[in-house]
């Protein structure tokens, strides 16, 4: 089972099937703030995804990451970027408008956790049981998955150039 750490002292657990490199992305639903709470699908062939993963976007760190991915999707024609978080869709649609959230779509796992476990980051223990870690997933349109990040202490912003050439290499 992979960990992550909170604050670099609590080890968190991951739980779900992890998926890795060179795996086929699993096919699941998420729920869009925008249209509200229309399915989105995560996985499957035909378009390459960017899939950032994060524990709440009521979060400095979450924030930031999620804005610094609005405005790169602007200029990744080609690209479905999506951000997932355990966050309810009407809360997120809030965030998103303050935000100014307009080039990738916001979507939420709190009905039944289905990316979460299919992708092996849901946070199984610790304080912050029950969200996602933050981890990037690149999907190509053959369904595989050919980039995976797993920020290791959840509390700081991934790597945002290695993760955005994976989406353009993808293409």
């Amino acid at each position: 089972m992979a960990t992550v750490t909170f604050k670099n002292d609590i080890v968190c657990n991951l739980a779900g099937n992890e998926i890795n490199v060179g795996d086929t992305a699993p096919v699941t639903t998420v729920v869009n703030c925008n249209p509200m709470l229309q399915n989105e699908q995560i996985g499957g062939e035909g378009k390459v995804q960017l899939v950032v993963a994060v524990p709440s976007l009521d979060t400095g760190v979450c924030d930031a990451e999620t804005r610094r991915f609005n405005t790169e999707a602007a200029a990744l024609s080609g690209v479905e970027v999506i951000t997932v978080s355990m966050d309810l869709p009407f809360a997120s649609a809030r965030w998103c408008g303050a935000a100014g959230i307009e080039n990738l779509k916001v979507c939420s796992d709190f009905r039944n956790k289905d990316f979460a476990n299919a992708y092996g980051v849901l946070l199984a223990d610790g304080p912050l049981a029950g969200i996602t870690a933050r981890v990037i997933f690149v999907i190509g349109k053959d369904g595989k998955v050919s980039y995976k990040q797993v920020v290791p202490e959840i509390t700081t912003e991934p790597n945002y150039e290695e993760a955005i050439a994976a989406a353009k290499a993808a293409l």
